[in-house]
């Protein structure tokens, strides 16, 4: 009854031998490559895109850069996006865009909600009278003569070096206090789901698939060569 149980582990092992497992090694690490190329393509493409959001930003083209985003959350939505993003100074792995700001269009709100406060009537009851309007005196001529826009980060840096000059209740208590937007306004990240039907989808599918069979066969294996001496040991004894 041994033999027979012994003969039948050892046929098991040559069903599990007939295809070699360097051949599935090899078909697995050509998939590896496959799915990571893939992975890198949409990655790119997101990047694009992003960057095409940023530049629309910068011209401040609404319409241009609202058909921009759209473009970059519809593809985000449907890809498996990768991403490497820095967060102070650490790296870590996201699935999506990261975080990005639109700049620009927050440098113009700023600088309106500044140049409204700056050209509004003087403050009776604050004893500097119009503090917009003196931070706005005191940088215009450096915006000239350092070729600043109205809307440069530079020359809002400026305004708010003059505004802290000044205590904090009569920046925060004045009737003419400039209303800076929030940046949280102006941050944008899209989420990619963590699978997709797509072609990079299919691939690391494809790839899981075979490492799982891979391991099941090398654990399979283990046991019957684990079974096998120990019915040698019992048979001898």
């Amino acid at each position: 009854m041994g033999g027979k149980r012994i003969h039948n582990i050892r046929a098991r092992l040559k069903k599990i031998k007939a295809v070699k497992t360097w051949q599935l090694l090899l078909v697995f690490i050509l998939l590896c490559f496959v799915s990571a190329t893939f992975l890198r393509l949409d990655h790119i493409k997101m990047t694009n895109l992003r960057s095409s959001v940023l530049e629309a930003d910068k011209e401040g083209n609404e319409v241009l850069l609202a058909e921009s985003l759209n473009n970059l959350r519809d593809f985000t939505f449907k890809n498996i996006i990768v991403n490497i993003v820095d967060d102070n100074g650490d790296k870590k792995l996201e699935f999506g865009t990261g975080v990005f700001y639109l700049e620009q269009s927050y440098l113009n709100a700023a600088s309106e909600a500044l140049r409204i406060a700056s050209e509004a009537e003087i403050d009776d009851s604050n004893p500097n009278g119009n503090i917009y309007a003196l931070a706005s005196a005191a940088c215009r001529p450096l915006a000239i003569a350092n070729g600043w826009s109205w809307n440069s980060p530079e020359h809002i840096a400026c305004y708010q070096a003059e505004l802290a000059k000044y205590p904090a209740e009569e920046v925060s208590g004045s009737t003419v206090q400039a209303q800076l937007p929030s940046t949280e306004l102006y941050r944008r990240e899209f989420a990619s789901p963590l699978w997709a039907p797509t072609i990079s989808g299919f691939a690391i599918l494809i790839t899981l698939i075979l490492g799982v069979v891979i391991f099941i066969r090398f654990l399979i294996w283990l046991i019957l060569e684990i079974a096998l001496n120990f019915m040698k040991i019992h048979k001898t004894s």
